[in-house]
Parts: structure tokens; C-alpha cells; sequence
């Protein structure tokens, strides 16, 4: 299909001869994340205060956790869903030109065009919008539309959330209200094509978000899986609920009470696979201070972050993360 990106004409020469490369797929655990209803927050003062504590425990102990009665309706997200697959099967000889959808460069990326070595390989394709851009959008306003929908009501989630775990920390709002906006945040579209070999390429390399949190929508195939006591545990597709997960960020803020989790997405053989995700971070001159002492990390900006995520991806084929910031 003239849609799809070149991964087999450009691994091939590297796979040529090797085993199977993801040595862990068969290990692992099916165990269900946190589900918390966020409906509570709107019932009395002792619901809302359960809800909460819910909400920064699974931030402690799991860094990742469900949610339901969220405020994102089924039609916003099918809507987004119908968009993803309309864009995704452009040509590939257009989505990988550089005005694609007239956004900047980089927009649109395959593969991983930093990989040093077949472990490093990737089966997925994605689209990275910094908010602010959607404006430029003109020419694709069915896609423009339930993108502004979308971020409309994921927005004020993620700052409610976020409002709940800075307050356990005794951080007050102003800071993010003074640092992130839908302004400074972005959403990246995934699709997951089909591949032939699942046990030697991975869709996602493991990582941990740049981000205070994201807030992700996983179609009802699943592949997404996070790492909990040294176990890849797999997440079961909720078609109610949205799944959120602290970032490096607000690791260090939180100078490591919240924990920002290593996650991969698993390839398929005979299936494609979408999901959203919907990034809460700040402007790139934002500091990041850890709030308690003694802290782990030293004081950064948001933009020195970046930057040495850029260096370890150049250098390593690999993103570090907030390892690098450790006193």
C-alpha cells in the first residue's frame, strides 16, 4: 500500500540473520492497572477526598492508572480515531515531505532514524502537533476540528489532575498555571502497521514521557506495556476509560515521590493499531526544582532537558531521560 512507510526495504539488511531480538515477550503479566472513577470528585467532601488519595497513590506506587467519567466524550474520541486513520493513509511520499499538513518539520516521523543497532528498531509511525500550530492547519480542518475538540476538554483533565497531585506535594497551582498551557503541550497520533516478524522489532522502544503527565486514548487492540517491579505488565484496552501516566517531569518536581515509569507498545503480526497522546508540558524556559530537601535532582529548564535528550538520542540511539539530572 503506497501508504506505508519503507521498514522492510530499510531493516531488512540489518535483520538479516539475527534471532529473535525482544527476548522478554513471553514474560509477561496481565494485571490490572488502577481504575478510578473521576465522578467522585463531584459527590461529597469524604468520596472526593478518597478519589484523590486514589489518584496520588497510583501516581507512588504505579505511575500509571486508569480513568473513567473523565469529561471526554466517545464521539470526541471516535472522531479523532476516524481522523488518525484518514491521516495515516496519506501516500508516504507526502507525509514525509516537510510541509506536510503545513506544520514544521518533524511533523510526521517513522521508525527511528537514531537506532545504532536492530534493537533499536521501530514498527510505528507518528505525528507530532505542538498546540499552537493547529492554526496552520487551513487546509485540513476536518482533522484541524477534532483536534481543537479534543484538546478542548483533555485540557482542563490534565490540569485537574495535575492540580490534585501538586497539591499532595504542597505545590501550589501558580507554578503550572504560570508555566503550561495548551500552549506548551502536544499531542502525538501513533499508528502501528502490521509486521511480519513481532519478535524482532518493537513498535515503541521503551521510555518514560517528557512530560508532567500525558493522557493517552488506546484503541481495543491493545500493545501498550509498562514495567512494574521489574515485570513488563500489559495494559487491557478499556474502551471507557483514558489512561494517564506521570512524566520525567514531575519525577523530579515531586523529587521522586510520583514515579515516571518505563512503557513499550509490542508489535503486531496481522493487525494495525492507533492510539493518542495528549502530552502536559511546560514552556521550554520553564525551571524544574525538585520541592523537598535534601533533593535527588538539580535544578534544569525544561529546554536543557530537551537538549540532552537530543544529545543521548544522537549519540546512543536511545532517550535517558531523567537519570541524567540526578545529583
Amino acid at each position: 500500500m503506497d501508504y506505508e512507510p519503507p521498514f522492510l526495504q530499510t531493516y531488512m539488511s540489518l535483520l538479516q540473520g539475527t534471532n529473535d531480538l525482544i527476548s522478554d515477550l513471553s514474560d509477561v503479566e496481565k494485571r490490572e492497572i488502577p481504575l478510578i472513577d473521576l465522578k467522585r470528585l463531584k459527590l461529597d467532601q469524604l468520596e472526593r477526598e478518597e478519589c484523590m488519595k486514589e489518584i496520588t497513590e497510583a501516581a507512588r506506587k504505579w505511575g500509571f492508572f486508569q480513568v473513567v467519567n473523565h469529561g471526554v466524550s466517545q464521539e470526541v474520541l471516535k472522531n479523532m480515531q476516524f481522523e488518525e486513520k484518514e491521516v495515516f493513509r496519506t501516500p508516504f511520499g507526502i507525509k514525509s515531505q516537510e510541509n506536510f499538513l503545513n506544520l514544521p518539520s518533524r511533523t510526521y516521523r517513522w521508525g527511528n532514524a537514531s537506532a545504532i543497532n536492530p534493537k533499536q528498531l521501530m514498527w510505528s509511525e507518528a505525528l507530532h502537533i505542538f498546540l499552537p500550530d493547529i492554526e496552520k492547519m487551513d487546509q485540513h480542518k476536518s482533522l484541524r476540528s477534532s483536534i481543537e475538540s479534543f484538546v478542548k476538554v483533555v485540557t482542563p483533565l490534565a490540569e485537574n489532575l495535575v492540580q490534585i497531585l501538586a497539591q499532595e506535594l504542597n505545590i501550589n497551582f501558580s507554578y503550572f498555571q504560570q508555566n503550561c498551557s495548551a500552549n506548551t503541550s502536544y499531542l502525538r497520533l501513533n499508528r502501528y502497521p502490521p509486521c511480519p516478524f513481532p519478535s524482532k522489532v518493537i513498535g515503541l522502544l521503551p521510555h518514560a514521557d517528557t512530560s508532567f503527565i500525558t493522557i493517552v486514548h488506546q484503541d481495543h487492540i491493545g500493545g501498550l506495556q509498562l514495567m512494574k517491579d521489574g515485570k513488563w505488565i500489559s495494559v487491557k484496552p478499556n474502551s471507557e476509560a483514558l489512561i494517564v501516566n506521570v512524566g520525567d517531569l514531575f519525577q523530579a518536581l515531586s523529587n521522586g515521590l510520583y514515579t515516571s515509569v518505563g512503557h513499550r507498545v509490542v508489535a503486531a503480526e496481522k493487525v494495525e493499531r492507533f492510539s493518542l497522546a495528549y502530552f502536559y508540558g511546560p514552556s521550554i524556559d520553564a525551571v524544574i526544582e525538585s520541592y523537598a530537601t535534601p533533593p535527588l535532582y538539580r535544578k534544569f529548564t525544561f529546554g536543557e532537558y530537551k537538549e540532552q535528550t537530543m544529545k543521548d538520542l544522537k549519540e546512543g540511539g536511545d532517550k535517558v531521560g531523567i537519570s541524567r539530572f540526578l545529583l
